[in-house]
């Protein structure tokens, strides 16, 4: 799937060349180490790709993650926070769809 979608993103950058530059200017600010290593920050973005269930994020993630250093132990807790945060932010989004819909309905009826 990387080679795939390496090939996909040579194709986007060669159509749509200024955007991919800022992306890989953002990209290359945010791996940056600095107060975290790059290989947190590849943690960090292998669940948040699981989170917001994005499959070539999650295979470039984990081996980026791989090539950084990152044992199967640090994988796997990264994983336990992307299952707990998938979840988390759901039920977050739930209550305001519920706070939402009421409040329209009473606007309806008001």
């Amino acid at each position: 799937m990387t080679v795939d979608m390496s090939a996909a993103v040579r194709t986007l950058r060669g159509g749509a060349p200024d955007v991919m530059k800022g992306f890989s200017a953002i990209a290359k600010a945010a791996l940056e180490a600095k107060a975290l290593d790059t290989k947190t920050k590849e943690l960090i973005a292998l669940a948040i790709g699981v989170a917001a269930r994005c499959d070539a994020c999650v295979a470039f993630h984990a081996q980026a993650a791989v090539q950084n250093g990152a044992t199967r132990e640090e994988v796997m807790e990264t994983l336990g926070m992307a299952i707990y945060m998938g979840a988390g932010p759901s039920v977050m989004y739930a209550a305001m769809a519920a706070e939402a819909f009421d409040q329209f309905a009473e606007q309806k009826v008001g």
